[in-house]
C-alpha cells in the first residue's frame, strides 16, 4: 500500500467559481450559487463569502444574515457538465484510473501513468497548470499512498493547494490532526468523540477496535485504520450508480394536498428523464422525500418486484406515496423523488437459479 501514488484533485470552490469566472463582475465579490435571499438551501459558496461563515447546504435566508451583501446566482449545470469534461480529460491524459466523486473531485492513480514519470507531486503540478490554462479554473491537490490521505492532504492549504504525505510522515500527521479533520468522520460524530475525550488522531489511536466498533458500529474499523494512516481501498475507475433523483426548494411552503400531489408528479417527471439518462435502469425502489417548514424531513419507499423503466408507472408510484396523512401545519418547503434498488434481469434470475452439486 504504501508504494502507491494517488491524487486526489478537488476543484477551488467549483460553481461559485464557475460563476465568477464566467462573470467578472463577480469577481471579488461574495457569492453564493443557488436559492435566494429569502428561500433556499446554498450550493456553494465563494471564498469571499465563506469569510462571513456562509458554507454549502445552509439555509439562503441565514447566509443573507451573515454576509449582507451576499450576491445569489442560480444554478447552470449544464455549464458546470461542460468545464467537468474539459478537467477529466485533463486526468486521462495521466492515467485511466480515475474516479470521480462529483463533478469537482476526483481520485488518480497515478502510480505508474501513461507519461512515465515517476513523481506523482510533479504529475499534479502539471494538472494544476493545465485546468487553470484550459479553464481558466483552480484546483487543490493532495498526494499520498492511500486515498483518505490523499483526500485529507487536498484540503489542507486550500484555495489552490498542493499538500504532500510521504509514507514516514504519516505516522505523525495523523497523530496530530484534529478529529474533524477526518475524511469520514462527520460533524456529529466528531462531537462525540470531543465529548468522549478524542480529540487528535494520537487519542484515537489510543482507542482499541473493540472499543471502536461498540461505540461506532461498523465505521469503528474504518476509524481504526485511518487514524494509523490505512486505507486498503483501491482507486475505483467505474463507480457504481446507487439512485438518481431530483428535488425542489418552494418558494414559499405548501399545504394542499392538491398541490402536493402536483408537484410530486411533475419532479418525478424531471428524475425519470434524469434515470433515463444516467442508464442505471432496472430500478427497483421509489423513494418520495419531504421537508417540512421547521426544516424536519421525512421518505417513503415502495420497493415493486417488477424493474421500473416507464415513465407512467413511476410517476404513479411516487404520486401513490404522497397521502394525506403527511400533511403539517408547518407546510412543506421540498420535494424529492428518486430510483434506487437497480438489479439486473440476470441477477434476479441467479437468485433462483438451482445449483447441483457434483
Amino acid at each position: 500500500m504504501a508504494h502507491r501514488k494517488i491524487i486526489h484533485i478537488d476543484m477551488d470552490a467549483f460553481y461559485a467559481s464557475v460563476e465568477q469566472l464566467d462573470n467578472p463582475k463577480l469577481k471579488g465579490k461574495p457569492v453564493a450559487v443557488g436559492g435566494n435571499s429569502q428561500r433556499g438551501v446554498v450550493a456553494a459558496a465563494s471564498y469571499e463569502a465563506r469569510k462571513f461563515g456562509v458554507k454549502s447546504a445552509m439555509p439562503s435566508a441565514k447566509a443573507a444574515k451573515l454576509c449582507p451583501n451576499l450576491i445569489f446566482v442560480p444554478h447552470r449545470f449544464p455549464r458546470y457538465r461542460e468545464l467537468s469534461h474539459i478537467i477529466r480529460d485533463v486526468f486521462f491524459e495521466y492515467t485511466d484510473l480515475v474516479e470521480p466523486l462529483s463533478l469537482d473531485e476526483a481520485y488518480l492513480d497515478v502510480t505508474e501513468n501513461k507519461i512515465g514519470l515517476n513523481s506523482a507531486t510533479l504529475i499534479a503540478k502539471e494538472i494544476k497548470h493545465k485546468i487553470r490554462e484550459r479553464t481558466g479554473l483552480i484546483a487543490s491537490a493532495g498526494i499520498s499512498y492511500n486515498k483518505f490521505l490523499a483526500k485529507t492532504a487536498s484540503d489542507m492549504d486550500k484555495p489552490d493547494g498542493l499538500f504532500v504525505i510521504l509514507p514516514e510522515e504519516a505516522e505523525e500527521f495523523v497523530a496530530k490532526l484534529p478529529v474533524h479533520r477526518f475524511h469520514g468522520i462527520g460533524k456529529v460524530t466528531a462531537e462525540k468523540m470531543v465529548k468522549a475525550g478524542i480529540f487528535t488522531g494520537k487519542d484515537l489511536r489510543k482507542k482499541s477496535l473493540e472499543d471502536l466498533k461498540l461505540r461506532y458500529g461498523k465505521s469503528g474499523l474504518y476509524y481504526y485504520n485511518i487514524c494509523r494512516g490505512i486505507d486498503y481501498r483501491e482507486v475505483q475507475p467505474v463507480r457504481e450508480t446507487k439512485s438518481v433523483s431530483a428535488e425542489r426548494t418552494f418558494d414559499h411552503n405548501i399545504y394542499e394536498m392538491e398541490e402536493i400531489r402536483e408537484e410530486v408528479q411533475r419532479i418525478a417527471q424531471i428524475s425519470f428523464d434524469r434515470y433515463e439518462r444516467s442508464k442505471a435502469s432496472d430500478g427497483h425502489t421509489i423513494t418520495l422525500k419531504l421537508k417540512y417548514g421547521d426544516f424536519r424531513q421525512i421518505t417513503r419507499s415502495k420497493t415493486l418486484e417488477e424493474a421500473i423503466n416507464e415513465k407512467s408507472a413511476y410517476v404513479s408510484v411516487a404520486t401513490q406515496l404522497a397521502t394525506e396523512d403527511l400533511l403539517d401545519e408547518q407546510g412543506i418547503r421540498l420535494i424529492g423523488v428518486g430510483i434506487s434498488n437497480f438489479r439486473k434481469e440476470e441477477e434476479d434470475s441467479k437468485d433462483h437459479q438451482l445449483t447441483l452439486s457434483f
